[in-house]
């Protein structure tokens, strides 16, 4: 619900409380801030290693805010990422060699990117390069590395405070994992007392509905795979495959000692079906949080945000409103309303929390499944930094795409293949990792830079999203806090507020091409005194209770 100009009460359920700000003081300070590149976190290049050193970020207002699930996220498609020994492909070694790249330990150095979680595509033994098509959940895929690996990557990502998620995929398995081979096998002897009978969905159609089937190996009987032959799919009316399932879960959150998981293709446990699917991952997450009562775990329901309201009792799921070509961030970042946008967020969380309290919402721009936002959202229009604006300085858990902070470009295109949308990282070094089986994606067309290219320039993406992680940090209830949009009128500029331990924070966006001032006077329900803190293309002045803020600039303020 919306916070308006007629000062009308939000009554939110995120985080259980009323929301009532009340304007009790005149601004009649005049404060005028710059920074480089129009920013308050100013960049110092050391000359020896050409890194960049965050500065001036305010601090003064940081609380430690504990242990909580509202941190940005940086999905990695391990394959492409880092290559520890030299085969070309990106490995579990790789990742624990860029930690530091990642996140050094240390919040307020500014000589690492920051991420507080990180997602990892499948990592168990498959024969694709993707692994979405699990042979065995029990090993480590060798082109990774080995499970002492990840509980390597797992013990050094904690010492830093970095959660680790991985990808489990659930709804299938590949058609060499051994459950398989045992549910062919049965089905071939016609030995309807072997438990993998029915480990897997079958029918003696080919078709049924709108589900597809293919012919299990020397038998007239079909088995499930909507996605691929090569994929088929459980059956989850079997409780031995809902044992099998968290069992597998439980040896990664106890023996490995993960975080959480992220869920594929959520919504098609029971094909077509929400309330099995609903049953479903309600029953699972119930199991899983006996196991690990903090859990991090976020699922892929790519539907509308009717469907994934379904679920949001269960589980937290990804927005998928928020991303892509067409998507609210790319909207709104193209001149759009940050108002319609802010409006959109707080109604979001409303609905998600409503039976879940502990839920919220989860933005990204892209993922290894759509094309990269350097394409739509260009470093060159500031387009991409606007976007880092929108869903970095907001609630819930952010995931980054990684290469997302140095603009990697990579699309589908004609040749229609993912592969295109998960190519390497441009470290710019020594790194030997190749982009995945299948790639057509020109090499020229990558123009944005490399890593080492772009961590000297003071005005370059990736410190951009240094400085903007820093500056979410510093301001802990823009991620934990309660969140009220605030209605502007006359203009396109948002503002919202969010409230954490009494105390609150507003940040103003503007998202346009030119500046925009409002008087803080006229605004009802506002409290605010000084500029903490502001980000973007241009400057921010505060003069008695007129706030100016520059074009694609957003600004937090106490």
């Amino acid at each position: 619900m919306l916070n308006i100009l007629s000062g009308k009460k939000k009554t939110g359920t995120a985080g259980g409380k009323t929301a009532v700000l009340f304007m009790c003081v005149l601004l009649t300070i005049t404060a005028v801030l710059s920074g480089c590149g129009g920013t308050s976190g100013e960049v110092k290049i050391d000359k020896k290693t050409g890194e960049a050193i965050i500065k001036n970020v305010s601090w003064a207002d940081y609380k430690d805010a504990g242990d909580t699930n509202n941190r940005v996220f940086y999905e990695i498609f391990v394959g492409s990422f880092s290559d520890s020994d030299g085969d070309g492909t990106g490995d579990l070694r790789g990742i624990i060699n860029r930690l530091d790249y990642l996140n050094d330990g240390d919040p307020k150095s500014g000589k690492s990117l920051g991420v507080e979680g990180i997602w990892l595509t499948p990592i168990f033994k498959s024969p694709s390069y993707h692994k979405y098509d699990v042979t065995d959940y029990y090993t480590i895929d060798e082109k990774f590395g080995t499970m002492d690996d990840l509980k390597e990557l797992v013990t050094e990502c904690h010492k830093r405070d970095i959660k680790v998620i991985l990808d489990l995929v659930l709804n299938h398995t590949g058609n060499q994992n051994e459950w398989f081979g045992k549910f062919s096998s049965a089905h071939r002897h016609d030995d309807v007392s072997d438990e993998y009978y029915d480990f897997y969905c079958y029918s003696n159609s080919a078709k049924v509905g709108n589900r597809t089937f293919h012919q299990i190996p020397s038998d007239d009987e079909f088995y499930e795979g909507n996605f691929s032959p090569d994929m088929p799919e459980l059956n989850y009316d079997n409780e031995k495959v809902r044992q099998a399932v968290l069992d597998i879960a439980k040896y990664y959150l106890n023996d490995v000692g993960v975080d959480g998981f992220r869920f594929d293709a959520a919504k098609y446990m029971y094909y077509g079906e929400v309330e099995p699917n609903v049953e479903f991952w309600t029953w699972y997450m119930e199991e899983l949080k006996k196991i690990k009562p903090d859990i991090y775990c976020v699922a892929e329901v790519w539907d509308s945000d009717a469907m994934t309201g379904k679920y949001a009792g269960a589980l937290r799921c990804f927005d998928f409103t928020m991303a892509q070509t067409d998507g609210l961030i790319s909207s709104t970042v193209k001149l759009g309303d940050v108002n319609k946008y802010n409006s959109y967020v707080d109604g979001y969380i409303d609905i998600v929390s409503a039976d879940n309290p502990d839920n919220s919402i989860v933005p990204f721009i892209a993922n290894h499944d759509t094309d990269r936002a350097a394409g739509y959202m260009t470093v060159s229009s500031s387009y991409a930094k606007v976007a880092a604006n929108l869903y970095i300085l907001g609630p819930g858990s952010p995931f980054i795409y990684y290469g997302e902070e140095i603009g990697i470009k990579g699309s589908r295109g004609g040749a229609n293949t993912d592969a295109n949308r998960r190519l390497k990282m441009l470290w710019g070094d020594e790194d030997t990792v190749k982009n995945p089986v299948g790639t057509t994606f020109e090499e020229s067309k990558q123009t944005n830079g490399t890593v080492e290219s772009l961590k000297g320039d003071e005005n370059s993406l990736y410190n951009y999203y240094k400085r903007l992680i820093m500056i979410r940090k510093a301001n802990p209830e823009i991620a934990r806090g309660e969140y009220t949009a605030i209605m502007l009128v006359n203009t396109k500029m948002g503002c919202y507020t969010c409230t954490y331990n009494q105390s609150t924070v507003a940040v103003f966006q503007n998202t346009g091409l030119e500046a925009v001032t409002v008087d803080l006077s006229t605004i009802d329900g506002l409290n605010v005194t000084r500029i903490c803190d502001y980000i973007g293309m241009s400057d921010v002045t505060l003069d008695g209770t007129k706030l100016t803020v520059g074009a694609q600039t957003a600004v937090i303020m106490r």
